[in-house]
């Protein structure tokens, strides 16, 4: 049976962390730290994550404090934990595209706007608290939020870079096109609400966010 995108993280962050994570079966382990990060995702979405207690994360996972003590040691931690996912996550999706995709720069632009939109789709609790907490990170948290946001820039600039070069996208294209991006990436996310109520599903965004950039950039 193929793993779920939170076995998959959840299973990422135990070899991640492994020397400081003090647990022996580790498919007992993935389904307890599957319990613990539902919590913590679902309590920061109520009240936020520097409001939520490591108290009330046990009692909401139903974990004792010294079996959230065997995961983690703080809430930095935790936290840092969770953003290493995300950008962990970020990184092997849009690193890879497929087979063939990589030499037409207009396809793998497509690709990587379908795919990190998905990707999204798929980690909706992850991202929304990625994005709506990263203005209490501690500083060092912040800079790795910033860090992920840049690489993702960084992957669309080069794809852009070589489109206009082989002459797809006009040559007096502005450098600040990658970043306009971003935010029509981020936004299925974090106005979910808005696209629900007009009836507009994922396939739907993805296709306007691909034509809308192919039109800038053509």
């Amino acid at each position: 049976m193929p793993q779920t995108p939170s076995e998959t993280l959840c299973r990422s962050i135990l070899e991640a962390n492994a020397a400081t994570i003090s647990v022996q079966k580790e498919a007992l382990a993935v389904r307890r730290l599957q319990t613990i990060l539902g919590a913590a995702l679902k309590l920061s979405a109520e009240s936020g994550f520097h409001a939520m207690s490591l108290r009330a994360l046990s009692q909401d996972a139903g974990v004792s404090m010294g079996g959230l003590y065997a995961y983690f040691d703080s809430k930095s931690t935790l936290l840092r934990m969770i953003l290493q996912a995300v950008t962990r996550a970020v990184e092997e999706t849009l690193a890879q595209p497929p087979q063939g995709i990589a030499e037409d720069p207009v396809a793998h632009l497509d690709w990587l706007i379908d795919a990190h939109i998905r990707l999204t789709e798929e980690m909706l609790p992850w991202f929304t608290f990625a994005f709506m907490e990263a203005k209490s990170f501690p500083r060092d948290l912040r800079r790795m939020a910033t860090d992920s946001e840049a690489m993702t820039e960084g992957y669309i600039a080069a794809i852009i870079e070589r489109a206009v070069a082989q002459g797809q996208f006009r040559a007096d294209l502005s450098p600040i096109v990658p970043a306009l991006v971003k935010p029509l990436l981020q936004d299925w996310y974090v106005k979910r609400t808005k696209y629900r109520r007009r009836g507009i599903g994922i396939d739907a965004y993805i296709a306007t966010v691909q034509d809308s950039v192919r039109r800038i950039c053509r």
